[in-house]
């Protein structure tokens, strides 16, 4: 499946629309291109509501990733197994993507996804820069309520309050996890040694 996914995240061009899409083009999965400033701009024009639509925005954008790359798929059938394989798939679809190295550790009754050299890393200097995180939660809680994880996700760790990583939460609602698909916590430490081995 991951190879598959790798050939279809191929960023390719559509020369008469002028746009950019991912694999084929009858899937309509066009890259959405926003620029920090971007951001920025959109949040002060929102105001106090904008964390929560940043987040919605987001979310909207993971469950159509989904859609489109498992279009008419009923999650509901499958167990969980299964569900979280997918998941984990997904995680390395985006950071082929370009959102860093992405790490998942689940448990009884959550994730925790942790993700170093996150988009906000790129910014670190611009606290708005915060806005990228919340657009990467709702990713991912989109990419989580497709597959029948139904959560609540916080960020409790991000490298623009000096962390070493990007850490979201995703606390389940109505789901737990079986004791054999429960992960080991990885140190951080040892990921960050891996990766600075590349």
């Amino acid at each position: 499946m991951f190879k598959r996914i790798k050939k279809e995240l191929q960023i390719n061009i559509d020369n008469k629309k002028s746009h950019l899409f991912l694999g084929d083009d009858k899937k309509h999965i066009r890259l959405l291109m926003l620029r920090p400033i971007d951001l920025i701009e959109f949040s002060e024009f929102a105001g106090a509501n904008a964390d929560d639509i940043l987040i919605w925005s987001g979310k909207t954008i993971g469950k159509e990733i989904m859609d489109k790359y498992f279009y008419e798929k009923d999650w509901t059938v499958e167990e969980i197994p299964v569900r979280k394989e997918v998941f984990l798939g997904v995680l390395e679809a985006l950071a082929l993507m370009g959102f860093g190295y992405i790490d998942a550790t689940f448990k009884k009754d959550h994730i925790f996804v942790s993700i170093y050299g996150s988009l906000a890393e790129e910014e670190k200097e611009n606290i708005m820069a915060k806005n990228l995180c919340l657009i990467t939660q709702g990713i991912l809680n989109g990419v989580l309520e497709t597959l029948g994880f139904e959560s609540e996700g916080e960020e409790i760790e991000c490298v623009l309050m000096d962390d070493d990583r990007c850490r979201y939460k995703f606390t389940f609602l109505e789901t737990e996890v079986p004791e054999e698909l429960v992960d080991e916590e990885r140190q951080p430490e040892a990921i960050s040694d891996f990766l600075s081995s590349l």
